[in-house]
């Protein structure tokens, strides 16, 4: 699979361009979002795409041949 299109199927990195839109348009259009929600959304996202990268991680060692 080429690069661009594994990235561009990546749920992280779906997640990641979501919350930076939340983020981006709650503060420039003022959707005036509650503090507590915004920054466990933004709690959440982050927590989502470091686990799965933990879980890339683990995935890779796992499939690497013993040296």
């Amino acid at each position: 699979m080429s690069d661009w299109k594994r990235k561009l199927t990546s749920r992280k990195f779906w997640v990641a361009v979501a919350s930076a839109a939340f983020i981006v348009l709650s503060d420039g259009l003022g959707l005036n979002v509650d503090s507590e929600l915004y920054w466990k959304l933004v709690a959440l996202a982050l927590g989502y795409i470091f686990g799965e990268a933990a879980v890339d991680v683990a995935r890779a060692k796992k499939e690497q041949p013993p040296a």
